[in-house]
């Protein structure tokens, strides 16, 4: 049962956390997943988080340059468009306002292009961290399933990987960048105006501290959490819809869509209303900058009158202080809203990390063997799915001579599902040994050891692509003769060949476009493509009719010469040229032999065999 059917069989949570938040760490994972964490705290995550920067410094430091010339421009193109003004306004010579005209033009122009060039490189240092980090994540991920997230819903990675890492961007563009950008603007803006009286330059330094200190601490303190909170219950609205649409079937049969809508607009409103405060936070900030902007002006313009009087200061600079003052605070105006980014990029960051932290099964150390044949040799197996939970294999032992074909049968939880994990090192057992070819299974990578087996699985994932490209992943190189040949032996082609597009035809997510045996032949043309000297079919004719079983367990014995195969299955029909039964039973071997031998002798095979024929029409 999956994680939605869970979801559906139960009440709906009433927060805007995942079901199984009780259980969870504060990076929203289950306690119980079985995959450590190291604990991130948020210095940190600030420092990993400039590691990502790190390789772009140069960028970075060029894209602030060209923010604060922005700024500049901008304030020199107020500065000496009031000078303009009020020089004009004395009618002076033509001459004497040329260069206040120039200027005018010369910074107008200047602050479009180094507008224009800030945005560019912002957006590209952006992007470029953004995609990095995708593809880090995503290399992550990957060998982390299914051993890795067995607490996970599928919504939540979706989440973490586009929206988290989509966060993230925040922290470059309204955490990092806005005060190297401000310091050296204040640093020019306090100095020109300290040039023509000190109180001056005290006084717009007093607003601008408060729009960039003052204010983002009162912000942090008003709207502590709610970045945080938003990503979040944005995390629980993603994952409740992916598992509605992946388990759509499973709540109209158990009559719960108006349960589930319930529960997601719950979800929903919740998301909204963080939303609703996280606008007010930015509209608020707006104004207050706006406040500091309005009373820079004010200040400067009432200080700078008694010098203007006193003759200290010539009156046409009058409006040229007053406008410089106020231009000056766009310097601070992404400033009031840091401290709020900075806590939702952190706890982004650390539900990507807690992630990246975990423990895949990893490479072995030493050279990576050949193995002699493609025997397999069981001894002594045991594995939990986690601690305190019962053995779901329990001293296994067998061999499987290189070539030889076995049959692994039993009850539903038996354990046959457990050993097929194993020995694809989806999961890594801790007692017993599993022997491939003479050498450990741990002796080999992953990815070397699926290269040499083939699998056929009762729940065949299947993308939203073309047939062939879902063929194609069992061996990108094949050729279309190729391809053509495992559909034909699979019993598939002449279904494909009926179709409109032929091989090129999409199948839906999922494969929703086919019938369940039409998925499982596609799923077993995909093994014989691969054509691996090792072959499992863990209930590979599950969803097929009785005819086509017969025709595909035809096509599977051809395959199955001169590999070494194991078949699991809990249907004991065609299972009398197995060189060898195993009889599994709550995790154990109870009965091993042919099936003459075992229907002979009293015991769980006999017993299923007579459940199952009584149960035939």
């Amino acid at each position: 049962m999956d994680s939605l059917t869970r979801q559906v069989m139960l009440p709906p949570p009433t927060s805007a956390s995942p079901a199984a938040r009780e259980n969870t760490d504060p990076g929203g994972h289950r306690a119980d997943s079985g995959v450590s964490y190291s604990k991130i705290d948020p210095v940190g995550t600030f420092v990993r988080l400039l590691g990502l920067i790190a390789p772009a410094w140069q960028a970075v430091l060029g894209a602030a340059l060209l923010g604060s010339a922005t700024i500049a421009s901008n304030i020199c193109l107020m500065a000496t468009a009031a000078f303009l003004i009020a020089s004009a306004a004395l009618h002076p010579p033509a001459g004497k306002l040329m260069l206040a005209i120039v200027g005018v033009r010369f910074f107008g122009i200047t602050r479009a292009v180094c507008r224009y060039l800030e945005r560019y490189v912002n957006h590209s240092i952006t992007l470029g961290i953004l995609g990095r980090l995708r593809v880090a994540f995503y290399r992550t991920l990957e060998p982390l399933i299914p051993a890795g997230l067995p607490g996970h819903h599928s919504g939540d990675l979706l989440s973490r990987a586009v929206a988290d890492v989509a966060t993230l961007e925040n922290f470059y563009l309204r955490v990092l960048n806005p005060p190297l950008v401000a310091l050296p603007v204040a640093a020019g803006v306090f100095l020109f105006l300290a040039h023509f009286g000190r109180t001056l330059a005290l006084a717009w330094m007093g607003s601008f501290l408060a729009a960039g200190i003052i204010f983002p601490l009162g912000l942090t303190i008003v709207g502590r959490g709610v970045l945080r909170r938003q990503g979040e219950a944005r995390a629980a609205l993603n994952t409740a819809l992916v598992d509605t649409v992946q388990g759509l079937a499973d709540i109209l049969v158990f009559d719960h869509g108006r349960q589930q809508q319930e529960y997601i607009a719950t979800l929903d409103r919740q998301y909204l209303h963080l939303q609703g405060r996280k606008a007010g936070l930015n509209g608020l900030a707006n104004a207050l900058t706006s406040l500091a902007s309005n009373l820079a002006l004010w200040a400067v313009l009432v200080l700078a009158i008694p010098l203007v009087n006193r003759g200290q200061i010539d009156g046409v600079y009058l409006a040229m202080l007053a406008l410089t003052a106020a231009a000056a605070l766009e310097a601070a105006q992404p400033l009031p809203m840091l401290f709020p980014h900075l806590e939702g990029s952190l706890a982004a960051a650390r539900r990507i990390f807690a992630l990246s932290d975990a423990r895949p099964a990893g490479d072995p150390a030493g050279p990576v063997p050949h193995p002699r044949d493609f025997s397999l040799r069981v001894q002594g197996l045991r594995f939990r799915y986690g601690p305190g939970e019962p053995p779901a294999l329990d001293g296994i032992d067998f061999d499987v001579p290189s070539g030889a074909r076995i049959a692994i049968v039993g009850p539903s939880g038996a354990g046959k599902s457990t050993l097929v994990n194993l020995l694809l090192r989806f999961w890594d057992y801790e007692e017993g040994a599993i022997l491939l070819g003479g050498y450990d299974l741990k002796a080999y990578p992953p990815e070397e050891l699926r290269r040499f087996i083939g699998v056929v699985a009762q729940p065949t994932h299947l993308f939203h692509a073309t047939i062939a490209e879902n063929l194609l992943l069992a061996r990108p190189d094949a050729t279309r003769e190729e391809m053509e040949r495992a559909a034909r032996e699979a019993r598939l082609h002449e279904f494909i060949q009926g179709l409109p597009r032929g091989y090129d035809t999409l199948i839906g997510e999922e494969g929703f476009k086919l019938s369940g045996g039409q998925r499982q032949r596609l799923a077993i043309a995909r093994a014989l493509l691969q054509n691996a000297p090792i072959l499992i079919l863990d209930e590979a004719t599950t969803g097929l009719d009785a005819v086509t079983e017969r025709e595909v367990m035809d096509s599977i014995r051809h395959l199955m010469e001169g590999r070494t195969t194991l078949v699991i299955t809990h249907r004991l029909a065609g299972l009398e040229d197995m060189d060898k039964i195993l009889v599994l039973d709550r995790g154990r071997v109870v009965q091993q032999g042919r099936h003459a031998e075992l229907l002979r002798q009293e015991g769980l095979y006999r017993h299923l065999w007579q459940l199952q024929q009584e149960a035939l029409p």
